[in-house]
């Protein structure tokens, strides 16, 4: 019985997510990156804040744009960037690609390519909670500004 229970819960849930990536739908976060979690070879670590907006051009594609400050202990960077993110069958599992431009706090500036793997775990309708892995390529000095990390994040979907 405590198996069928959970089954048809996780039903449930699937069919309330998938409401959620249909085309139409905006998006905005929040999320916080590296904590000691990211890697660069220019520095070891980093810590991030990033915000972001989204809306849903087709099913489970979605367009957004984002900003980013990143503080390391010799670098802060801004960072201004666009994207997508497609929603894979519908089970809050995404794969994201963008292109962004960073402007490091002495004088440099970079553009970068990020690539980023999550999962949406819904708390309720609208609010979600978003752990990814990201993986920011360099096109400036890509053996010491690219960088590995992970991210959390807290979304809302209306």
């Amino acid at each position: 019985m405590k198996k069928l229970f959970l089954i048809v819960c996780l039903l449930v849930s699937a069919v309330s997510a998938r409401a959620q990536f249909e085309q139409g739908k905006k998006y905005v976060s929040t999320s916080v990156s590296g904590v000691g979690c990211s890697y660069s070879g220019s520095e070891k670590f980093r810590f991030g804040l990033d915000a972001s907006a989204g809306y849903f051009a087709a099913d489970c594609l979605m367009l957004r744009a984002t900003l980013g400050y990143d503080h390391t202990r010799e670098i802060d960077d801004f960072t201004i960037g666009a994207g997508a993110r497609y929603y894979i069958e519908q089970n809050g599992l995404y794969a994201g690609l963008g292109a962004e431009y960073s402007h490091f706090t002495p004088k440099n500036n970079d553009f970068r390519i990020p690539v980023e793997l999550g999962y949406v775990f819904f708390i309720n309708r609208y609010i979600t909670l978003e752990p990814s892995v990201y993986y920011k390529m360099s096109l400036h000095d890509f053996s010491n500004n690219s960088s590995v990390g992970f991210r959390f994040g807290l979304g809302f979907y209306f």
